[in-house]
């Protein structure tokens, strides 16, 4: 094995430096220390290209498993504590995901000084999308279609989930500012609980930018959310989180994982940023970079499961330019906070909250909207 550290996917689609430490041995051997159950580890088989923390797949006496570690700053323990009672609860109602591995005193969280780590059985299924980038569209709309109908099932799975807001806004896929009548007035409630966030903003003409970002497309949404229930998302449905059975003649999801940004939303909200991760290549130059055809498989798989009006999807539709805006934000808030990294909370300032709002209003953007809201 090289003894060069593992880079990251970076934010413009190459590879860089990882922020965070690759695990080590010796880490790991603290953390299943925990587990005797687990056996001790005796290699480290692949690290993580994701880059908002460290995670490895470990062999150990008893077979394989998957260890993560976050900073305490980015999850606490109650924290990454709100993920796992989530995928407890839609693990116990059939939706497929592996086991997450508790200490033998309980829990399912590890605090080591400032590390925060949680342990997973290995996943079933092929891990097909391992190492695609999360902004890279899926392989072809047969697996869109099957991602569409397992989101539904999670969607049903998770109706009786009725637990409060996630506890942070780091890094997590709410929607705030997407269902504030005013979302201006909205993040500045926010920003004496958020200091570092007010420090980034503090040089730029923030409400302006934001308002700019959001309209037109903010008025249409939030009109229509007024009696739309709130739902637990995943919050990241892209290909990568997904495992794969796929020999038989249409694929099949083996398994759902990651649910880092998790939060109370909306069903829709969901689905919409399924779309927004899957069926536009953002990491493709020039402006035509939807893919239509996964965004109608996507629906279509959806629509097995739960049904969709013509309202829904028009509401679709319109939320698809702005579904990212409160994540685009708590990327802002990392990177500036935490990682300490101008740069990259440029890049999620302009590029990604403002550009990806404002690609739907080119010509190729407006006709994928088109083409979702006039779904067959």
């Amino acid at each position: 094995m090289s003894h060069h550290p593992p880079q990251v996917h970076g934010l413009s689609g190459n590879l860089t430096t990882p922020d965070w430490p690759a695990l080590t041995l010796g880490e790991v051997q603290q953390v299943l220390a925990l587990r005797p159950h687990c056996g001790l580890p005796a290699s480290i088989l692949w690290h993580s290209p994701r880059p908002l923390s460290a995670a490895a797949l470990v062999q150990c006496a008893h077979g394989r498993l998957f260890i993560k570690r976050h900073h305490r700053r980015v999850r606490s323990a109650r924290t990454l504590g709100e993920e796992h009672a989530f995928a407890l609860h839609l693990r116990a109602r059939g939706i497929p995901m592996p086991e997450i591995l508790a200490e033998h005193a309980g829990g399912t969280v590890t605090v080591l000084g400032d590390w925060v780590y949680e342990v997973q059985a290995p996943i079933a299924g092929d891990d097909l999308y391992r190492d695609r980038l999360s902004w890279e569209p899926m392989i072809e709309p047969s697996h869109a279609h099957a991602a569409g109908a397992m989101l539904a099932r999670l969607h049903q799975a998770a109706v009786n989930f009725d637990v409060p807001q996630r506890g942070t806004h780091v890094l997590v896929a709410r929607s705030e500012l997407i269902r504030a009548a005013d979302p201006v007035a909205a993040l500045a409630a926010q920003l004496p609980q958020r200091p570092t966030l007010a420090d980034y903003l503090r040089d730029k003409d923030w409400p302006a930018q934001l308002r700019h970002a959001m309209s037109p497309w903010h008025a249409r949404v939030q009109a229509n959310l007024t009696d739309v229930p709130e739902l637990w998302t995943h919050g990241d449905w892209h290909g990568s989180n997904l495992a794969w059975q796929l020999a038989d003649d249409a694929p099949r999801i083996a398994a759902v994982f990651d649910f880092g940004l998790c939060a109370r939303n909306f069903a829709l909200f969901d689905l919409a940023t399924a779309i927004e991760r899957n069926a536009v290549a953002w990491l493709q130059r020039g402006d035509d970079r939807a893919r239509p055809d996964i965004a109608h498989a996507l629906i279509d798989g959806y629509r097995t499961q739960c049904p969709l009006s013509s309202a829904e999807l028009e509401l679709l539709a319109h939320l698809l330019p702005i579904v990212h805006v409160d994540f685009a934000v708590s990327e802002v808030e990392y990177y500036h906070a935490i990682t300490g990294s101008r740069a990259n909370a440029d890049l999620a300032w302009f590029e990604f909250l403002q550009g990806h709002a404002a690609w739907f209003s080119s010509h190729a953007g407006r006709r994928m909207l088109d083409a979702i809201a006039s779904a067959p």
